[in-house]
């Protein structure tokens, strides 16, 4: 069996690589020259578009940043459509808006294949380390052939309901995840600006109810200065701008998120948008002229 990996960014490179170390023929494209050389090197066969890395897969990876571009890979000229075989299993892990992932495994269908979406959550450490979350969204019978190969890029696979339900718990994820880093954010300036020593809070409070996998992660970059992503602002505004869109098509508000979206566009206005989610801490720093370190 044959693997295609297209979309070799700051999660996709590792995850090529992981898939590789287990064993996989792995054909790969990206529109960074210097991603495919290195992962061309872990074993690799570079691929020139979508399309030649279709005619030679049984089963296709995509990891891309947003809707349009996995419309563009898969739908438009040299895309995975056009060189797709019956038979053939889109995986879309890409983090976009659910209704896409629906429209697209219509086009996948008609065309002969067979469609899951499997969004992740973890960031670039758990993809480098092969403990990502996977959250799927398909077919059972689909589901039970992909799960295997995506847990030698994770450590937890899910499958949730039809597709489109993969990128909707996942949006579900990045809502929370960012209410939690606004708070943690909130709760850190609170205690600077009170006089009351950031990292002595955050030991305090880590092991009881406060404490959660996202504290434990952006508390020490929050205290070390460290915004290098990670996880990028711009990326999370990106996934809560799909959050919104969901949200309008149930006719839901979502104040929370819609809060911290306004933080994190503000910050990326001012030149942040490819710093660490974590970075959201600025935001209320500025607000404060307080300054959170060890």
């Amino acid at each position: 069996m044959k693997l295609g990996f297209i979309g070799l960014g700051i999660m996709g490179k590792p995850m090529a690589k992981n898939l590789l170390k287990a064993g996989y023929e792995l054909n790969i494209c990206d529109i960074n020259e210097e991603a495919v050389k290195e992962v061309e090197q872990a074993g690799g066969v570079a691929c020139g578009t979508s399309k030649e890395v279709a005619q030679g897969s049984d089963i296709i990876f995509t990891m891309l940043p947003n809707s349009p571009h996995v419309k563009t890979v898969i739908l438009e000229k040299d895309g995975v459509l056009e060189g797709m075989k019956p038979g053939t299993i889109v995986v879309d892990m890409s983090s976009i808006d659910p209704n896409v992932s629906i429209e697209l495994e219509k086009a996948v269908a008609a065309a002969g294949g067979r469609m899951i979406d499997a969004p992740v959550s973890g960031g670039e450490p758990k993809a480098i380390d092969a403990t990502l979350s996977f959250m799927c969204g398909g077919e059972q019978e689909v589901f039970d052939q992909v799960k295997p190969i995506l847990e030698k890029m994770g450590a937890s696979v899910v499958l949730v309901g039809p597709v489109g339900s993969g990128n909707m718990t996942k949006l579900a994820n990045q809502i929370i995840v960012a209410v939690n880093i606004a708070a943690l954010s909130e709760a850190l300036v609170l205690a600077a600006k009170s006089g009351v020593n950031p990292e002595n809070v955050y030991k305090a409070i880590r092991g009881g109810l406060a404490g959660s996998t996202v504290m434990d992660a952006k508390a020490p970059m929050m205290l070390d200065r460290n915004f290098n992503p990670g996880f990028r602002i711009e990326l999370h505004i990106k996934d809560l701008t799909n959050a919104m869109n969901a949200s309008q098509a149930v006719d839901m508000e979502l104040p929370m998120t819609e809060k911290v979206l306004e933080m994190m566009k503000i910050l990326a206005e001012e030149g942040m948008g490819k710093c660490d989610h974590s970075a959201v801490l600025r935001y209320y720093e500025e607000q404060e002229s307080v300054e959170v370190k060890r």
